[in-house]
């Protein structure tokens, strides 16, 4: 399982309440900013409670089509429609003992919605085609990185099934509350790019390692573990300092506050900036490249093969324009 790293104050709490909760067996809720790990947190609580032998299955809501929101969640039996040979278990069935995540519950059509509370009244459901009622031993815990009370106050998501999920909540913490992690997830994620590309072991300087705990992350530890990716590539030696990560990140406390000066830094830097740039590109595209080549072109494999989400994977790809029917 991967780890959850840190140790901040900010850090040790939020763990110290996924596993206070893994011991209390109702749904969770998860919120927190793009990037956060509010997967990682959902399996620290599964593998720390008593289901941890049992399944922990992750589903992305946003890609639950909503005419087939029943036959997903619940499966099928056999004849059920023109086209079910056989009968297929749903996700419920799945995690079976275990986790049931869902991710991005916030995207949940009004149909999927009703569909799920119905199911959380009583954990009771009917496979399509099916007949007697089954009944669930899964636990839920959902995540977003939405609030949820400001979706319901908006109309877009129901307050009964807010209810119904919500019933223990963690708040991830955004890593500019943690920022003495940063030193701790760049040296992690350094290591593992190294062993994943098969390269040389490099290191930060100390000045590189300020640079990134000046940086406001926006995109949280997501953002952090690309960083890294690209000062790795970047760097012709076994050291990264502050120059190579000048181009990557902007330090929260000198970036520009007007459009007056951000045109004015970007004059001053435009070459070395566009330098830099062109470089990490060139060796991103490289990598990629070879990745999709091992991979024969399948994102799925690729993505297994860098421990990349794949749907990062996928918009890197979109980014350089490279085809995927080229490597079949």
């Amino acid at each position: 399982m991967p780890a959850m790293l840190g140790q901040s104050a900010a850090f040790e709490q939020t763990r110290a309440l996924l596993h206070r909760y893994a011991g209390c067996d109702v749904q969770v809720l998860i919120e927190g900013e793009t990037g956060t790990g509010k997967e990682l947190a959902a399996r620290e609580i599964h593998y720390a409670s008593s289901r941890r032998e049992r399944p922990f299955v992750p589903v992305n809501c946003g890609a639950l089509p909503d005419n087939l929101i029943e036959n997903e969640l619940f499966g099928h039996e056999r004849g059920a429609y023109t086209d079910a040979r056989h009968a297929q278990p749903g996700l419920i069935d799945r995690a079976r003992g275990g986790t049931l995540f869902l991710d991005e519950v916030d995207s949940l059509s009004s149909k999927a919605q009703v569909t799920l509370l119905r199911f959380l009244e009583n954990n009771e459901y009917r496979p399509v085609g099916g007949g007697a009622a089954r009944v669930s031993s899964a636990r839920i815990v959902a995540a977003t990185n939405a609030s949820l009370e400001a979706q319901v106050v908006a109309g877009h998501f129901r307050r009964d099934l807010q209810y119904r999920l919500n019933a223990l909540y963690v708040r991830m913490p955004p890593l500019r509350e943690r920022k003495s992690d940063i030193p701790l997830l760049a040296e992690y994620f350094l290591g593992r790019v190294a062993e994943r590309m098969g390269g040389q072991a490099k290191a930060w300087t100390d000045e590189a390692l300020k640079l990134l705990e000046a940086h406001a992350w926006p995109g949280n530890v997501r953002e952090l573990e690309n960083a890294v990716l690209r000062a790795y590539l970047g760097a012709e030696g076994a050291v990264i300092g502050a120059s190579v990560l000048e181009a990557l990140v902007t330090p929260a406390s000198v970036a520009p506050t007007s459009a007056a000066a951000s045109v004015a830094l970007n004059d001053a830097n435009l070459p070395y900036v566009c330098a830099k740039q062109n470089a990490v590109s060139a060796f991103e595209r490289s990598y990629l490249l070879g990745l999709m080549t091992r991979a024969a072109g399948n994102i799925s494999a690729a993505a297994r093969l860098s421990g990349t989400e794949r749907r990062q994977l996928g918009k890197l790809l979109k980014k350089h324009g490279i085809e995927t029917n080229a490597f079949r």
